[in-house]
């Protein structure tokens, strides 16, 4: 039991305090002891989740096709939205990861002929995948709305940095 002391009488210099052990937390993100990350590792391992993530979705579309009431119905639309969109952002770094892989196998290649290795700038880089992009949106056909959209938006902000006439 903790010993009560007076509130009147001042506390001892020297007072006898019993030491606790303070519990360390591990936090693994951080941790040397759970390994490195490797995306490629982990991927490989995760790839169970994607089928049922297609079997939840294809769950969802069927649920929005039957469903009746208003508000379940625009709350499944956005879990759907928010699946397709989550989707399509795993499927764009997979495209960027191999992409680096490759890079990095051409480097070993040239590595091995005796050609020093040649590393791209960052603008380079996004200039190669702007590149892509274009090249993607030409065989898709969709390159002619993305450029009137580009250009809408450009518009707009010029109209934004001119000075208003009053």
């Amino acid at each position: 039991r903790p010993l009560e002391m007076s509130a009147k009488k001042p506390v001892p210099f020297l007072r006898q305090v019993v030491s606790v052990t303070k519990k360390v937390h591990r936090d693994p993100r951080f941790d040397d002891l759970s390994g490195e990350y490797k995306p490629e590792i982990f991927m490989k391992t995760y790839s169970f989740l994607d089928s049922i993530k297609k079997q939840e979705k294809e769950m969802i579309q069927k649920q929005l096709k039957k469903c009746r009431n208003a508000e379940q119905k625009e709350k499944l639309q956005q879990l759907l939205n928010r699946m397709t969109q989550q989707e399509q952002a795993q499927k764009k770094q997979q495209k960027l990861r191999e992409r680096e892989l490759s890079l990095k196998r051409q480097r070993r290649e040239l590595a091995k002929q005796g050609k020093k290795p040649f590393f791209l700038k960052k603008s380079e880089k996004r200039k190669l995948e702007l590149a892509e992009k274009y090249a993607e949106l030409k065989r898709s056909g969709k390159l002619e709305s993305f450029l009137n959209k580009k250009r809408k938006r450009n518009a707009i902000k010029d109209k934004r940095r001119l000075p208003s006439q009053k």
